[in-house]
């Protein structure tokens, strides 16, 4: 990666004062940030999909500080980029989403009302919405969220569900903002600290065995494999997902950092990063020498039987 560095000096012109009262506008003017934008897709091509979103966006349409995309034109956008209502993304296919919607942060799910039989007890109607907030910038999940409503009826269910994500609701309506405030904030740091130090470029693992053989490279190989625990969260929802994450491993075998690259929300993204970092390997080796390595790793969970 090659960083590159551009410093700049201005002298200030004190026998000029309109040059000096130009820079102090100039200066002015930087210091006033933009409001993020923020797109709200459908979530599902449902009926109850469309207007659970368009209750959520009219929501944050009520939010200081923030800039809600129209509607007709993200949902023309997503078409467009080929978008077909996929929850769980990676980083790359959510970055090429969110430049596709042309916005700073988008917001992406699925709602649905699904009739129970419980084993006791009479049945009963469901209505949830899967929500997930992502940056554009990153491809990073910030926020996620299932609000779900238990009613006699579908209607009824429904009816609540709406209700929840309308206007006025003292829990959504500054969870978004703060979580997207916060979030900008996170990634002009780590823009910072990126800028102000040298990262160390480590080699990716090839993909198999065979690829690694023909390098001289012998792939990492964990002491033991720890599985990640299914989540009550992800149980609730009965989620079946696939998280990846990039993992870079020292010349000793040790986990130096971990990042989801493919993520599902639900709490699984943090189960597997918490298993992860619990882990410890016998090195790489080139040529009979240790070295540091960046794996791929990925874990399938699957809902448990009842």
């Amino acid at each position: 990666m090659l960083l590159i560095f551009l410093a700049g000096a201005a002298a200030q012109q004190h026998h000029d004062p309109s040059r000096f009262l130009s820079g102090q506008k100039d200066e002015q003017s930087q210091k006033i940030e933009r409001s993020p934008t923020v797109a709200v897709l459908d979530f599902g091509d449902s009926k109850l999909g469309r207007q659970s979103s368009d209750k959520l966006s009219t929501n944050l349409r009520q939010q200081t500080g923030l800039v809600v995309l129209d509607r007709d034109q993200v949902r023309a956008a997503a078409r467009g980029a080929g978008y077909a209502g996929v929850i769980s993304l990676s980083l790359s296919e959510a970055r090429e989403l969110g430049a596709a919607l042309g916005c700073d942060f988008f917001i992406l799910g699925d709602a649905q009302t699904l009739r129970r039989s419980p084993s006791t007890g009479p049945v009963y109607f469901e209505s949830y919405a899967s929500i997930f907030l992502v940056s554009a910038r990153t491809g990073r999940l910030i926020r996620w969220e299932r609000p779900d409503n238990r009613a006699a009826t579908a209607a009824a269910a429904e009816q609540a569900l709406l209700a929840e994500l309308s206007v006025g609701n003292i829990n959504i309506n500054p969870a978004y903002t703060i979580s997207i405030h916060r979030a900008q904030e996170d990634e002009r740091g780590k823009r910072e600290l990126t800028t102000a130090e040298q990262v160390p470029v480590i080699e990716a693992a090839p993909d198999d065995d065979k690829s690694a053989a023909a390098e001289g490279l012998r792939l990492p190989r964990p002491y033991r494999r720890l599985i990640p625990p299914y989540p009550d969260s992800a149980a609730v929802a009965e989620v079946e997902a696939v998280v990846d994450v990039l993992v870079d491993l020292d010349a000793e075998g040790e986990v130096t950092r971990v990042e989801v690259e493919r993520w599902a929300g639900f709490g699984l993204d943090e189960a597997t990063v918490e298993t992860v970092r619990r882990l410890h390997f016998f090195p790489a080796k080139r040529n009979g020498v240790a070295i540091p390595i960046r794996v791929l790793l990925r874990y399938n969970f699957r809902k448990p039987p009842k």
